[in-house]
């Protein structure tokens, strides 16, 4: 059964596991991706700084063209003090798992509900940490023939269930997927709650 909102959504994204999670919760919403340039690094060295920015920079990018609430977020790996962000093809892909195999990163979420209507706005960033079991060449290949890595953070869709090479070992497991939904949630009510002024 849907989860009726007071308000019409619109998700500032073509992320398929962000529209899963939203569908899967029962919310009802509009996509409408922001398409923005997202820096290869993060400025001031903060990573909370860096989703912070580009989840607000692409809701600002929606906002413009709707009139209801925009939902925004970016996710992005952290290791070593640098962003891991989307592989720019399969052998930038394989670099990143390669870097991950064995490891533990922080994968971050940046998060920005904006209210069109009086421009209030909730952000906030989220993290978790996933563990990578040691992978080898080849089994390095085998992922890299799945595409699954195409778009992500990270270079890897991480699997709800058994996933074979990743485990969430600390935080959220939507949060991985791309979006914090335990807290997308609170902040959904929050805005139900809250009229405009």
């Amino acid at each position: 059964m849907g989860k009726s909102l007071p308000f019409r959504l619109t998700l500032a994204s073509r992320s398929q596991g962000r529209r899963y999670l939203l569908e899967r919760a029962g919310y009802s919403f509009d996509v409408m991706p922001a398409d923005i340039d997202e820096p290869a690094q993060a400025r001031l060295g903060s990573i909370r700084h860096y989703v912070h920015e580009l989840a607000w920079l692409k809701a600002a990018a929606v906002a413009p063209k709707v009139s209801s609430v925009v939902l925004a977020a970016d996710t992005v790996g952290w290791l070593d003090g640098k962003v891991i962000g989307k592989p720019e093809d399969e052998n930038d892909a394989r670099r990143i798992l390669e870097s991950l195999s064995g490891r533990v990163h922080e994968l971050w979420t940046g998060v920005c509900l904006w209210r069109v209507g009086d421009g209030w706005q909730l952000c906030w960033q989220e993290v978790s940490l996933v563990h990578m079991r040691p992978l080898s060449n080849a089994e390095i290949s085998t992922y890299l023939a799945t595409r699954q890595w195409d778009g992500c953070s990270g270079a890897y869709a991480i699997q709800e269930e058994n996933d074979p090479y990743l485990t969430v070992v600390k935080g959220s497991m939507s949060n991985v997927i791309g979006l914090p939904m335990e807290s997308v949630e609170r902040a959904l009510a929050a805005f139900t709650q809250i009229g405009e002024h």
